[in-house]
């Protein structure tokens, strides 16, 4: 390989590198971290959403981008605070391996050809991850897979609505994450 060639690769994989640890936490301030979701609900992001109107058909925000609600297994993704897509079947983690509650998680990378670096297929390969938009700490993503079994946290989905999801978002973008009748109850008693 040409000099030139080899210090573009090597620049690239440096910067590939640099970009996943840099990416940094996924909450916005004010925002509780996973150690203690117990205050997710009691914080001022959490606040600020329970005041806003919610997407019609949804628990979440109208500010949201994408809804998750853990209760049902649903998301749905939103536009200018209409549902535009769902809602679409989800499985999210499992017992241990819990998806976390979030009023303003961020889209922060996205890899439409992820590998996991946890979960291996059982002839022992890296679990494939296809569409995978990356939203909360410890590398929560929605991405394809099946609906039917849980996850290690992430949000699983049929692969046509992973890739409108993964078309759907751009980094930034903010993601809820909420427990549909908590929220409602929370949204209610914020407007009380």
């Amino acid at each position: 390989m040409p000099r030139a060639g080899r210090a573009a690769l090597v620049l690239s994989t440096v910067v590939s590198a640099a970009g996943g640890l840099l990416a940094g936490p996924a909450l916005a301030a004010g925002e509780a971290p996973a150690a203690s979701q117990q205050s997710t609900e009691d914080n001022p992001v959490a606040r600020k959403a329970h005041a806003e109107a919610a997407v019609p058909g949804t628990p979440c925000s109208v500010s949201t981008r994408a809804c998750v609600d853990l209760e049902t297994q649903q998301a749905w993704l939103i536009e200018d605070g209409k549902v535009v897509r769902g809602p679409m079947t989800i499985a999210s983690g499992g017992e241990g391996r819990e998806t976390p509650v979030g009023h303003s998680l961020r889209v922060y990378r996205k890899d439409v050809d992820h590998v996991s670096g946890e979960s291996k297929t059982v002839d022992g390969k890296p679990s494939p991850m296809p569409y995978s938009t990356f939203f909360g700490d410890g590398g929560i993503a929605f991405h394809a897979g099946d609906p039917a079994r849980s996850s290690a946290g992430c949000i699983r989905m049929r692969t046509a609505d992973a890739k409108a999801t993964f078309a759907h978002l751009r980094r930034g973008d903010k993601v809820q994450v909420v427990n549909g009748s908590q929220e409602r109850a929370h949204r209610a008693s914020a407007r009380s």
